[in-house]
């Protein structure tokens, strides 16, 4: 179970409130990184620096988005050293052409299979930890359908992928069915307002799934919260009515084991 983090300090959250591993997002890097739409405009050293800050904060495994790779095989290649070297526990690669589109609208286009397995054998060969966990993203059931998806997804792992991510099934039996046709380590996307239905973590662990992400969850209560807030903020001319939505600045200090500095002139 991998809630997205979208910066250091809801890694903090998420690492204090007992999860066992993370994810970041593409889309929030675009989103809350970049303030712009996840059509493949953040680059790589963003990313990169984007994932350090959150690394360096929580000892917990991070999964990454990586989009394409940031280009054609060397590229992918770069982005695995990249990554890993940034403290990141596995990414994944999808293969969608540059510009990608977020994976449950329409209108997205396919690479070839072949050049996606490419791009997936340079990746698997720059890992330098046998831990390091490359997974392989198909968004070819909204494009070119169910079965195109799995034969896919087949011809990713002899490519070297070491896990599956089928984004976009429709349906709980469509999970079911390609848990059963593609046997090996596999992601399910539970991200809201798409093409999924809501399923449980311990229904997708009961088809065979065993990471199971929440991309921009939090990215979206946040800024729902905000948004409130901010409406609040401008009628009432004050915070008066807000202080009880508000994270203390005692809880604040102790998420981030914030010291204060002793009074001038006394000794520690």
């Amino acid at each position: 179970m991998l809630p997205g983090a979208f910066n250091a300090l809801s890694a903090r959250l998420i690492e204090r409130e007992g999860f066992e591993a993370m994810y970041v997002s593409g889309a929030v890097l675009a989103n809350s990184v970049g303030g712009v739409a996840d059509i493949g405009l953040m680059t790589l050293t963003e990313a990169r620096a984007h994932a350090q800050h959150i690394a360096r904060v929580t000892s917990l495994p991070i999964i990454m988005d990586a989009d394409t790779g940031y280009g054609g095989p060397e590229n992918a290649a770069r982005t695995v050293r990249e990554l890993e070297s940034a403290g990141v526990s596995g990414i994944h690669l999808e293969d969608q052409e540059f510009p990608k589109r977020c994976g449950h609208l329409e209108g997205k286009t396919l690479v070839s299979e072949h050049e996606f397995c490419e791009k997936i054998s340079a990746a698997a060969k720059a890992k330098t930890s046998r831990d390091f966990l490359l997974i392989a993203r198909t968004d070819a059931r909204g494009v070119t359908g169910y079965d195109e998806a799995v034969r896919r997804a087949h011809a990713y792992l002899r490519a070297g992928a070491d896990a599956i991510f089928p984004e976009a099934l429709e349906t709980k039996e469509e999970f079911a069915r390609f848990a059963r046709d593609v046997p090996t380590i596999l992601l399910a996307n539970m991200t809201e307002f798409g093409k999924t239905p809501l399923l449980t973590v311990d229904e997708f662990g009961e088809m065979g799934y065993g990471l199971v992400i929440f991309p921009v969850s939090l990215q979206r209560i946040a800024a729902k919260a905000v948004q409130d807030a901010l409406r609040i903020l401008k009628a009432d001319r004050s915070q008066r009515r807000l202080i009880d939505r508000m994270q203390t600045r005692q809880e604040l200090y102790d998420l981030l084991g914030y010291q204060a500095a002793p009074p001038a002139g006394k000794k520690t």
